[in-house]
C-alpha cells in the first residue's frame, strides 16, 4: 500500500489523521510521515486500514450503519509469522515471548475474551481452488481452545482450526473426526495431495478456531 492509497482510504473512512492513529495504536505523527510518503506504511497496518474499509462497504450495502469510529473496539493480536513460528512452537507459554511478537489491531461489533494469536499460513495443504482455502501469506485470526474443553467434542462442523504440535510444528488444518475416549482426531487438508492424519492430543500444546482471515492483495 502507498501512501495515496492509505489517505484515500482514510477519507472514504470519514476518520481523522488522529481518528486513524489512535485506532491504530501509533501517534498521529506517523500517519503524517505515511500520508506524504516519507516512512514504508507497515504491512499489518494495511491489511487493517483495507479490512476496515471492507466492513464500512459491507455495511453500506447491506443498508446498515456505517463504522463509526467511537464505536469500534480494537484488539491488537500478536502475530506468529512464518518466520516466527519456529519460536512461537518453543515459547507459546512463555509470556514476555508473546509480548515482544509483532501485533494486528482486528476490530469488531463485539468485545472479544479469551486468548487470540494471528498465524501467517504455510504451504498449500489448505489450497483447493475453492473459497474456503487457506493460500499460503494468508493471516488468520484464531481463538485458543482452552483444554479442559478438549475432553468433550469439540465443534469441528463450525470451524477450522490451527493445531500446535509438539513435534510436527503449526498446522492449519479441518478437523473431521474426534474420538473423545481416545483423545485422536483426525486432521483433514483441503489439498487432495495431502492425506488426512491422525494425531493425539496429548501431543498438542495449543489448539485455535480459525475466526477470520485476511488474503493479500485481494486474491481470488
Amino acid at each position: 500500500m502507498n501512501h495515496l492509497e492509505f489517505k484515500e482510504i482514510r477519507k472514504k473512512l470519514n476518520m481523522k489523521q488522529s481518528e486513524i492513529a489512535e485506532s491504530i495504536g501509533v501517534g498521529t505523527r506517523a500517519v503524517q510521515y505515511w500520508e506524504k510518503g516519507e516512512r514504508k506504511i507497515p504491512e499489518t497496518t494495511a491489511y487493517f486500514v483495507t479490512n476496515l474499509l471492507h466492513e464500512q462497504e459491507k455495511k453500506l450495502k447491506d443498508g446498515a450503519s456505517p463504522v463509526i469510529f467511537s464505536d469500534l473496539k480494537i484488539m491488537n493480536v500478536p502475530l506468529a509469522n512464518q518466520y516466527a513460528q519456529a519460536g512461537y512452537l518453543h515459547n507459546f507459554a512463555d509470556e514476555e515471548y508473546i509480548e515482544s511478537l509483532p501485533t494486528i489491531p482486528f476490530t469488531d461489533d463485539v468485545e472479544h475474551r479469551g486468548e487470540y494469536m494471528c498465524f501467517e499460513v504455510r504451504g498449500d495443504s489448505m489450497d483447493n481452488g475453492s473459497y474456503e482455502s487457506y493460500l499460503e501469506g494468508d493471516i488468520i485470526l484464531c481463538r485458543n481452545i482452552r483444554q479442559d474443553y478438549w475432553m468433550s467434542k469439540l465443534h469441528y462442523d463450525k470451524w477450522d482450526f490451527v493445531v500446535v504440535h509438539k513435534e510436527k510444528g503449526i498446522l492449519v488444518k479441518r478437523i473431521i473426526n474426534h474420538d473423545v475416549e481416545r483423545g485422536i482426531i483426525t486432521l483433514h487438508s483441503l489439498n487432495e495431495y495431502y492425506d488426512d492424519m491422525e494425531i493425539h492430543l496429548q501431543d498438542v500444546a495449543k489448539l485455535f478456531n480459525i475466526i477470520s482471515t485476511r488474503r493479500k492483495n485481494n486474491r481470488r
